[in-house]
């Protein structure tokens, strides 16, 4: 009788108190929280820390994963910096729809011809660093997520080599500022949460006007499937000749 007290009272306070759990159990439902004092939290959600490499925290890079990030790889016309002001281009709000619009459909078009459907397709407003510019791509397959990583790396877009990795980030709402989407965030574009720049109404019905939506995301769609669960050719063509991706492929 008294073991059976013992062991009823060990119970009532390991239901209180999380920590009196199982190592292994506790530590699995803190991680990539701010609980976690080992994994940083930031970099499970985002995909990236402000604090790069300096970072306290473990930043735990998936070897498999639906989700690839481009760094740093769209350039925001409004925010070139140059010591010639005379360099800078004058742009309408118009204008700066339509080049972000042209290069969302150039790279969606490329990522999903040549490495296979994609459901989700994000790129970042944020002006820190570690954000600023960053392209997220949430692949159907995981195989088709590692093999285009895999390519990207070796190739360049706009003169540029392309800096491709896995992302852990799964659920771009949690990675989402949510006082941004209600245009009340305080910390501009300096947030630590993602602060995705939409397409025009024009652009999201051309690339994913016949799916069904999968996600929250400002640029989503669903993968293309026939009815034997094999890929269908792609239905969307575009020039080669106007790939920026041609262009500057070299190394």
């Amino acid at each position: 009788r008294l073991d059976l007290e013992v062991t009823r009272d060990w119970c009532s306070m390991a239901a209180v108190d999380p920590s009196q759990q199982g190592g292994a159990e506790y530590l699995a439902s803190i991680f990539g929280t701010e609980k976690d004092k080992v994994n940083c939290s930031f970099y499970f959600k985002i995909g990236a820390c402000r604090h790069g490499d300096r970072c306290s925290r473990l930043h735990n890079k998936p070897t498999f994963s639906q989700t690839i990030l481009l760094a740093n790889l769209y350039i925001n016309p409004k925010n070139i910096t140059t010591t010639d002001p005379s360099a800078i281009p004058s742009m309408t709000e118009e204008e700066l729809q339509e080049h972000f619009d042209e290069f969302f459909e150039d790279i969606f078009l490329e990522l999903e011809e040549k490495y296979g459907p994609i459901e989700e397709m994000n790129i970042c407003d944020n002006l820190g660093d570690h954000l600023v510019g960053n392209v997220y791509a949430k692949f159907r397959h995981e195989e088709d997520a590692e093999k285009a990583v895999a390519e990207l790396n070796n190739r360049w877009f706009g003169g540029r080599p392309i800096v491709a990795e896995l992302s852990p980030v799964t659920d771009f709402r949690e990675a989402c500022c949510r006082q941004y989407e209600m245009s009340e965030c305080t910390r501009g574009g300096f947030c630590n949460f993602m602060h995705l720049k939409p397409i025009s109404r024009d652009l999201r019905r051309k690339l994913f006007g016949s799916r069904p939506s999968r996600g929250r995301g400002r640029g989503r769609g669903g993968g293309r499937f026939n009815r034997s669960g094999s890929r269908s050719p792609p239905q969307r063509r575009r020039s080669r000749s106007r790939s920026p991706f041609n262009r500057d492929d070299r190394r």
